[in-house]
C-alpha cells in the first residue's frame, strides 16, 4: 500500500515521516516554498527525542496512480474541495483533518472514505520542517470507514500507523471521536485571537460550553475528554523540544504563517450551523468564527486581540439575541 499524504504540514508531514520510517511506501504533497524545500533537502522531523532528515519523494500535484493507493487528506478543511478535485475518484480517501464536515463532502465524489480522529501535538511554521511534540508515541489516531463500520483497509491502515510510532486503531465510530474533538477544538480561534495569556480559560469554557448543548440538544453523541484523556495515557504525552518552543494550536499556526485563511467556519462554524437548523443561538462560536475570518484575512499576528475585547464583544452579541 501507497500513501499519499496531500497537505505534508504539521499533521500530514508527521504522518508521511513516521509512515516512511517504518519502511511503507510514501508521497508528500505540499505547495510552494514548502513543496520546493521538501524536493531540495527532504522532509526535517523534529521529536522530543530525535532530529532527522527523510528523503521521501515530494510532488506538487497529482502524481501518476496505481491499485493500492490511499490518499490521506490532511488539508486545512476551507482547502478540501480543491485538494482532491485533480484526483481520480475511484482512490480511497482518509481524512486526517478538524472538523466534522469534510467526510460528507468528499463522500459527495469519493465512494470509499474515512474519517480519521487527529489527537497530534505538531507544527509546521518553516518550509520543510515540522516538529512533533508528542511522545513516546507522535499521535493518537482513530481510524473507521464513514459514515460508520470498519473494513480491511481501515484495519490495514490502523496495524501500519501503530506500527510507526502511533497509538492508533481502528474504530467504526470513527465520527462519535472526531465530535469530541470538535469540542476541543472550539477553542481555537480563541487561542489563535488572544494567544496563551490568564483569562483564555474563560473563553474556552463559555465555547467548550455552547458547543455541548447544541451538540446535546442535536443529538449528537461526541467522546469526552475524559474518555480521550484515558485512552492516550501515557502513550501520548506532550514535550518540549529543545530550541523548538511550542507555538499554539492549527488556527494560531494559520495565522503566525499568514495564510489568509483559517478553519474557523468548519469549527466554531459547525456550532453555528447546527444551532441555526435548530433555531437556537450560538453567540459565542458565532463571534469567535466572525473574528477569526477577519483576523485571517487581515493577516493579522496570533495575540492581536485581548481576551477582554474579545469577550466584549461575546457579551454584545449575547445581549444583541435576547433582545
Amino acid at each position: 500500500m501507497r500513501y499519499i499524504i496531500v497537505g505534508a504540514g504539521a499533521v500530514g508531514g508527521t504522518i508521511g515521516a513516521r509512515l516512511f520510517q517504518g519502511g511503507h511506501e510514501v508521497v508528500l504533497v505540499a505547495r510552494g516554498a514548502h513543496y520546493e524545500a521538501l524536493r531540495r533537502r527532504g522532509l526535517r522531523l523534529i521529536t522530543p527525542d530525535s532530529d532527522q532528515v527523510f528523503d521521501i519523494p515530494a510532488a506538487d500535484g497529482p502524481v501518476p496512480t496505481r491499485d493500492g493507493d490511499v490518499l490521506v487528506l490532511a488539508t486545512k478543511s476551507q482547502d478540501t474541495i480543491a485538494a482532491l478535485a485533480p484526483w481520480p475518484t475511484d482512490l480511497p480517501v482518509v481524512c486526517a483533518q478538524n472538523g466534522v464536515a469534510n467526510e460528507r463532502t468528499v463522500l459527495r465524489r469519493f465512494e470509499r472514505v474515512y474519517g480519521m480522529c487527529v489527537w497530534l501535538p505538531a507544527q509546521h511554521l518553516e518550509p520543510g520542517v515540522v516538529a512533533a511534540h508528542g511522545y513516546p508515541r507522535s499521535g493518537m489516531l482513530h481510524v473507521g470507514r464513514y459514515p460508520q463500520g470498519v473494513d480491511e483497509l481501515a484495519e490495514q491502515m490502523a496495524t501500519d500507523l501503530a506500527k510507526s510510532g502511533f497509538l492508533a486503531r481502528a474504530t467504526a465510530d470513527a465520527m462519535y471521536w472526531k465530535y469530541g474533538k470538535l469540542m476541543n477544538n472550539l477553542g481555537n480561534a480563541a487561542e489563535a485571537l488572544c494567544g496563551r495569556v490568564p483569562g483564555l480559560d474563560r473563553l474556552f469554557d463559555r465555547v467548550k460550553a455552547e458547543g455541548q448543548a447544541i451538540l446535546e440538544e442535536a443529538r449528537i453523541p461526541f467522546s469526552s475528554q475524559q474518555e480521550e484523556v484515558e485512552l492516550r495515557g501515557h502513550e501520548v504525552d506532550v514535550r518540549q523540544i529543545d530550541g523548538t518552543p511550542r507555538g499554539g494550536g492549527s488556527s494560531w499556526q494559520s495565522l503566525a504563517r499568514g495564510s489568509g485563511t483559517i478553519e474557523a467556519d468548519y469549527l466554531n462554524g459547525e456550532i453555528v450551523l447546527i444551532g441555526r437548523e435548530l433555531g437556537l443561538p450560538t453567540p459565542v462560536n458565532e463571534v469567535l468564527q466572525r473574528e477569526a475570518n477577519r483576523a485571517a484575512q487581515d493577516k493579522r499576528a496570533p495575540g492581536s486581540m485581548t481576551v477582554e475585547t474579545l469577550e466584549a464583544l461575546i457579551d454584545e452579541r449575547s445581549a444583541a439575541g435576547s433582545r
